[in-house]
């Protein structure tokens, strides 16, 4: 069969699903995008969007997807339209381990004691991707359509929905729990806050130390605060002790932030598996393939697990 007879559906319209959707036209697919709802409602939308591989597994797999993403990220961030931005990570801790992406990517090197913030004993600084996803995601969405492909708003409730498609992607995030379904999803509450940026360009990270993992992302023109880290926890209503606690901690490395004004404050809800599920099943004469259970690192597997699904469609066609 020829790749211009072959439809695709794929299932999601956040960072995953519009990703594979760009890998398959790119291979000749005929493409069509079923989003349950607008870009600004998706998970993708919430996160705060740096590049590091964060609560996914299995390590080896997730590495080379997300080194993977990263090289596409470096070419992005040439196009000011895509929204991807180069930024120095700096990650403490008391003993952060040495990453084993660490040799892969630009800059890499450990911190000096005199560069470190007071109450911390070694860190390491490289040179990551920040993706605004309110410029990214919509960048995204208008390849897909540039290139031929369909988006359309409607939800796909039970795995039948897909017959009558040759491939059928699922890039559902936590909602593969009821489609699938997938018992062993568990979301991951995750808490941050939007702040203006009074100058800031550098990225903080500790996830090691206290309660929830720590991070300043600087975009063009906001500041993303985070975070919690509650497994099991669904409510996305913000809560006003968490605000106040990752501001405070976020205050430790840059200062300023005490004075910045709140923009907004969301929730999202990392969509967390034992491990990503990146694997092709059939369903009659349709070709399933599952990509979901990122984690907190769907932006950063995304070009990486697309790849992934497209090779995958392109032996078993």
């Amino acid at each position: 069969m020829s790749h211009t007879a072959t439809t695709a559906l794929v299932v999601g319209g956040g960072v995953a699903g519009l990703s594979c959707a760009l890998e398959l036209l790119g291979a000749g697919y005929s493409v069509q995008v079923a989003a349950r709802g607008l870009l600004g409602e998706t998970t993708s939308a919430v996160a705060a969007a740096f590049w590091y591989p964060y609560c996914a597994y299995p390590e080896d797999q997730v590495n080379g997807w997300a080194l993977a993403s990263l090289r596409r990220f470096k070419l992005l961030a040439d196009d000011p339209a895509t929204g991807v931005l180069r930024r120095e990570l700096i990650e403490v801790a008391a003993d952060p381990p040495r990453p084993r992406w660490a040799s892969e990517v630009d800059r890499f090197r450990t911190l000096d004691a005199a560069e470190l913030p007071a109450g911390y004993a070694s860190g390491y600084t490289f040179t990551t991707a920040v993706v605004e996803t309110g410029v990214y995601l919509p960048w995204l969405q208008a390849q897909v359509i540039a290139r031929g492909g369909q988006i359309v708003q409607r939800e796909v409730a039970s795995l039948d929905e897909v017959r009558g498609h040759d491939v059928a992607v699922i890039c559902a995030g936590l909602g593969a729990r009821e489609l699938v379904p997938d018992p062993t999803m568990r979301p991951i509450r995750g808490q941050v806050i939007r702040v203006e940026n009074l100058g800031f360009d550098r990225v903080w990270l500790d996830e090691h130390t206290g309660p929830g993992i720590m991070y300043v992302v600087p975009r063009s023109r906001d500041v993303v605060l985070g975070g919690t880290s509650e497994p099991g926890q669904e409510d996305r209503t913000p809560d006003p002790a968490h605000t106040r606690a990752i501001v405070e901690r976020c205050a430790r490395f840059e200062p300023r932030l005490r004075d910045a004004r709140v923009l907004s404050v969301a929730v999202g809800l990392r969509p967390a598996r034992p491990s990503v599920r990146v694997e092709a099943e059939r369903r009659g004469d349709t070709l399933v393939v599952h990509n979901y259970g990122h984690g907190g690192a769907g932006v950063t597997l995304s070009w990486g697990c697309a790849a992934a699904v497209r090779e995958i469609v392109e032996a078993q066609r």
